[in-house]
């Protein structure tokens, strides 16, 4: 919205043979440019097709679109990998996804690991980064971590995402398995 109305101020105002504000140009340039930022981070941790057909299967095509981009991924899982309910597969695929864009985006020069646990009644994926996050500076939930809250919570499960006391930050979902013994 900031980059739709700093263009159209932009353009009435040379509409009106006004130079245009350089604070108006600069707020122009930078949401500019953030967009095209976000765009190529999404565009590399989700491949066209994607829709909402993907699940856990497809974590190793994630954690190489992820390495692709510069961000070392390491991927473990442990327990029988089994047939999920597809909303709980696709949420925890969905919750790796955002949590390795959040390495990308904010954890510097990180290595992530991913760790994929079955149990017999429930699922935990998490994401652990090596990077900048410090429990002494609290992070504010944006977008993205409020979207996986949203997501798992809503399937009667839990999120924990915060930084780590050595440094780094984790995301982990925990899920119970629906019709699990």
């Amino acid at each position: 919205m900031i980059k739709v109305q700093a263009g159209i101020a932009v353009h009435l105002a040379r509409k009106q043979g006004d130079e245009p504000p350089a604070a108006l140009l600069a707020i122009q340039e930078a949401s500019g440019a953030a967009m095209r930022e976000l765009r190529a981070t999404l565009e590399v941790l989700r491949s066209p097709g994607d829709g909402d057909r993907v699940g856990l299967a497809r974590l190793g095509e994630l954690a190489e679109r992820t390495r692709a981009a510069g961000v070392p991924v390491r991927v473990a899982v442990t327990g029988q990998p089994r047939d999920l309910p597809a909303e709980v597969d696709q949420a925890g695929y969905r919750v790796v996804q955002e949590a390795l864009t959040n390495v990308a985006r904010h954890a510097g020069s990180a290595t992530a690991r991913v760790h994929v646990e079955y149990a017999p009644a429930w699922l935990t994926v998490s994401v652990t980064d090596d990077g900048q996050a410090s429990p002494e500076k609290p992070v504010t939930p944006g977008v993205g971590l409020r979207g996986m809250r949203e997501r798992v919570t809503g399937l009667g499960g839990t999120l924990h995402a915060a930084a780590d006391d050595e440094g780094g930050f984790t995301v982990r979902a925990t899920f119970p398995v629906r019709g699990a013994a």
